[in-house]
């Protein structure tokens, strides 16, 4: 399984970026994962969750990031999609993507650089 993160960059306080994620080279769908996330690592701090989408199409976010960004999928790939609204200086970061297989299995891909200035 490949886990293929795109379009972070460098954004002004209060702008927005819309990130995606395409799992790759595996037999899993959407009928067979747990479900998909992202997650993110600011500098000299530990990974933490952002936000995730489950089987059934239901979506958890972090406290930190409710109201502002927005998970979602495309049902015809294994792909989510993170759109990311007002954003803040403190969203800085390697947002990575996760796919949790069965057997609560992880994959994690590189992930994509996120750098909001103030």
């Amino acid at each position: 399984v490949q886990l293929q993160a795109s379009g972070g960059g460098l954004v002004q306080a209060g702008g927005s970026l819309r990130l995606s994620c395409l799992a790759s080279g595996s037999i899993f769908n959407w009928r067979n994962i747990r479900g998909m996330a992202w997650y993110r690592q600011a500098p000299g701090k530990q990974r933490e969750f952002a936000a995730g989408v489950i089987r059934d199409g239901s979506t958890v976010y972090a406290d930190s990031v409710k109201g502002r960004f927005t998970i979602s999928r495309d049902n015809a790939k294994t792909m989510v999609y993170l759109q990311m609204d007002s954003l803040k200086p403190d969203d800085t970061g390697n947002y990575s993507c996760n796919l949790r297989a069965p057997f609560d299995t992880d994959y994690w891909g590189k992930g994509t650089l996120v750098t909001v200035s103030s």
